[in-house]
């Protein structure tokens, strides 16, 4: 698929903010599923310096500060991003081999993903969440199976329902309540595998949405979306794969899951510990007591009458062709 995404965040302050530094998580990433074709960020009033780097996960963000004063902050991501469906892949390592794997032994050989086995701000260890996933996970049951099962159980238990969650409501209260929005429901089923012992991460990207029968699609109708990658030792495919790849996605809020995506339709932009560390913008302002934030998010398919490049007279800042405390639900 060839997608285009437009996330327009605008916000407006009273009183004005005379100083600002943000970063900016709005640049899909490369991967073996996706190919980011364009990418541009417009920012208006224009920043007095900005840069573009890569994290410590291998994310790309943008960073920008504002040396003026200003009322108004407006910040408005284009790409182009073509997308292929996963590969079929298959692995049968039992998931407590894959937990005693991550234990820690000393002079063992350092594993990357031995990062994402630790509890995190939004992400923390109780028993409450190792309580909920133990049924999915019997003795000598596949990690693949058994996390394709805990993923399944989390679409039938919790109910997806808009404002009921903050973005800060606690991984553990959003169990208990059985209802939130896909970042509650990542952070819970991340929480529960941790918990085992097991790595896992937070996904945020983009998921191209469709329009209800007899409706018309609306512009900024689609929103951010998370979901969830878990690593697999031996993810295998039919050419094999780098240690690095093998991560398996998988999306509670729609029951999907798959190599580097849950499926075609998905844009993955960045992955972290949790929602703190790949949140689309954030950042630290002098002034502005009080604001008003309005995003919106689209996600079309790229022959669709929805231009990708808009609002031309803004401050343009282009990254290389080929290569939140904000959230929308």
């Amino acid at each position: 698929m060839l997608l285009q995404i437009t996330h327009d965040t605008h916000y407006r302050y009273m009183p004005a903010v005379e100083t600002a530094q943000h970063m900016a998580y709005m640049q899909p990433c490369n991967h073996a599923a996706q190919t980011v074709l364009d990418h541009t960020l417009n920012i208006n009033p224009q920043p007095a310096q900005m840069r573009e780097m890569t994290d410590v996960y291998g994310n790309t963000r943008n960073f920008f500060s504002m040396q003026t004063s200003h009322e108004v902050l407006s910040v408005i991501a284009h790409s182009l991003v073509s997308t292929q469906a996963s590969d079929i892949v298959h692995g049968l390592m039992p998931w407590e081999k894959v937990r005693e794997l991550f234990r820690y032994q000393a002079g063992g050989a350092f594993d990357p993903a031995s990062e994402f086995v630790f509890a995190s701000p939004f992400v923390p260890r109780n028993n409450e969440f190792a309580n909920y996933a133990r049924p999915s996970f019997g003795p000598g049951v596949p990690l693949l199976e058994a996390v394709a099962n805990l993923m399944q159980r989390i679409h039938k238990d919790f109910t997806y329902e808009s404002q009921s969650t903050q973005i800060n409501t606690p991984a553990l209260q959003a169990l208990e309540q059985r209802k939130g929005v896909c970042q509650d429901f990542s952070h819970i089923m991340i929480a529960c595998l941790r918990t085992l012992g097991l790595p896992a991460r937070y996904v945020s990207g983009y998921l191209l949405t469709q329009a209800a029968p007899g409706e018309v699609k609306l512009i900024g109708s689609d929103a951010s979306h998370a979901w969830v990658s878990v690593y697999v030792p031996d993810l295998m495919n039919a050419q094999g794969m780098p240690q690095s790849q093998r991560w398996c996605d998988f999306d509670p809020t729609n029951d999907r899951w798959g190599w580097h995506s849950p499926g075609q339709d998905y844009v993955t932009v960045a992955h972290g510990r949790d929602f703190g560390d790949v949140s689309p913008l954030r950042g630290v302002i002098h002034g502005g007591a009080r604001h008003r934030l309005t995003v919106g998010v689209t996600v079309s398919a790229f022959n669709e009458n929805v231009p990708l490049v808009s609002g031309a007279s803004q401050n343009q800042s282009q990254s290389q062709s080929q290569t939140q405390s904000q959230f929308q639900r």
